[in-house]
């Protein structure tokens, strides 16, 4: 069974989904994919039951939104194939203020896979499908050029995540 909860955040609301154990999703209220692969049978929760997951969540975004690097990670539980999970997995790397290039993406997948080439635009698609925005930070990865591209959850959520993260987006451009 999968449930969700909903968040209030400063940069607007948050749909959260996992199961008793784990965390499925996690996703601006109309973000692209918004809800992708929620099981159309979920329960919401309500403030009386409340999964542990849910408010293990809620700290993390409460820590997260007051600016401080909330230091732990609730269980997740994306579902995806085995190219999204390997590029989800390296986004759970990138430190909290810092950014990696979907070029960096893919040379690591390259030279993991022994593979003399990964595409950039591949990996593009897996970090654009990623079902748990935030926690699994795909707002930190950023074009070649320094290009803010491609957030599901719209350019200027993705530049405002960055800066709560301290990283200076004045050096960066955005897309027309």
């Amino acid at each position: 069974m999968e449930y969700i909860s909903h968040y209030t955040s400063p940069l607007g609301g948050i749909i959260i989904a996992g199961s008793r154990n784990a965390v499925t999703g996690l996703w601006f209220d109309g973000q692209k994919y918004c809800a992708a692969g929620l099981d159309p049978e979920h329960e919401e929760c309500t403030e009386e039951n409340i999964l542990p997951v849910f408010q293990e969540v809620r700290r993390w975004l409460d820590r997260y939104f007051r600016g401080q690097e909330p230091g732990f990670l609730p269980p997740l539980d994306p579902k995806g194939t085995a190219f999204q999970k390997s590029v989800w997995d390296i986004l759970l790397t990138i430190p909290y203020g810092t950014t990696m290039t979907y070029g960096q993406i893919a040379s690591r997948i390259a030279s993991e896979q022994g593979l003399p080439h990964m595409s950039a635009q591949a990996v593009g698609g897996a970090v654009g499908h990623n079902p748990i925005s935030i926690l699994i930070p795909c707002h930190r990865v950023i074009g070649s050029s320094g290009s803010l591209t491609g957030y599901a959850g719209g350019i200027e959520r993705k530049i405002r995540l960055l800066e709560m993260e301290g990283v200076d987006v004045r050096k960066m451009s955005v897309p027309e």
